[in-house]
């Protein structure tokens, strides 16, 4: 979870004006954090106090209105009983890592993806976005290799995690499906050496990077069990007091 919000806060700058580097200052004046962190941390708190995902997810939406989310969303978090609206956009898998944290068995954790995502992410491919990341995070934090991520995932939602990031990073666009940006954020984690590599490799591919970048770093956040001090320190330090305090919460409990 801490990764995602990290990942996203790096990644912000690079949004909209794609970087196709490694080679770039981690913070920035204009770093800062998005939709991204915001319904991440959402999920956190739905969990912890266990209320449902759609009432959290929206108060916290409602809360942080400029944070950056898509436009069927906004409409979606503006009306009083707004439904699913059959996304298959990334949203779903952006928010997802803390279940693969708060709960202990597989089934459970992709029930609960499955749950977090349907709220508005209701589309196929918005459910396996969600529940393809949250079962990487769940091998990773259960001692599996990277070999096994790459197998299980490859063969149970049928991403091609075959490819490098050197033949993607060329011709990649913005794609904020998670069927063109899930699979992209997992190769990034393949390839990355720890976890910072992984933040910068996510970055590198362009398209959507607070997104890729937010997913890249969950994922490593959960396999290389490790945030290096400093960047964790400056990253949550553009936190708001109430996001810091949930997210401590979180980590305090199933960390």
């Amino acid at each position: 979870m801490k990764g995602a919000i990290i990942g996203d806060i790096i990644g912000s700058r690079f949004e909209w004006e794609n970087l196709k580097s490694k080679d770039f200052e981690l913070f920035h004046s204009t770093s800062k954090f998005t939709d991204d962190s915001v319904l991440t941390i959402a999920v956190a708190s739905a969990i912890l106090e266990q209320n449902s995902y759609q009432e959290t997810i929206k108060s916290y939406a409602l809360k942080y209105p400029e944070a950056g989310y898509g436009g069927r969303f906004k409409k979606w978090m503006q009306e009083v009983e707004g439904g699913p609206y059959n996304s298959w956009g990334n949203g779903s898998a952006m928010r997802v890592s803390p279940i693969a944290y708060a709960f202990k068995d597989l089934e459970t954790v992709l029930s609960e993806a499955e749950k977090s995502a349907v709220v508005t992410h209701n589309h196929p491919e918005g459910v396996k976005g969600a529940q393809a990341l949250a079962h990487a995070i769940f091998i990773a934090l259960n001692g599996g290799s990277k070999d096994e991520i790459r197998a299980q995932i490859s063969s149970l939602y049928g991403y091609d995690l075959s490819r490098t990031i050197d033949a993607i990073r060329p011709d990649y666009k913005f794609d904020v499906s998670c069927q063109g940006s899930v699979p992209e954020a997992i190769i990034a984690f393949l390839e990355s050496t720890d976890f910072e590599d992984a933040i910068r490799i996510a970055i590198s591919i362009g398209g959507d990077s607070d997104t890729i970048a937010s997913m890249a770093g969950a994922l490593a956040e959960a396999f290389y069990k490790k945030i290096p001090d400093a960047i964790e320190e400056q990253a949550f330090a553009l936190l708001t007091e109430d996001l810091l305090e949930m997210t401590k919460r979180f980590v305090d409990k199933y960390y």
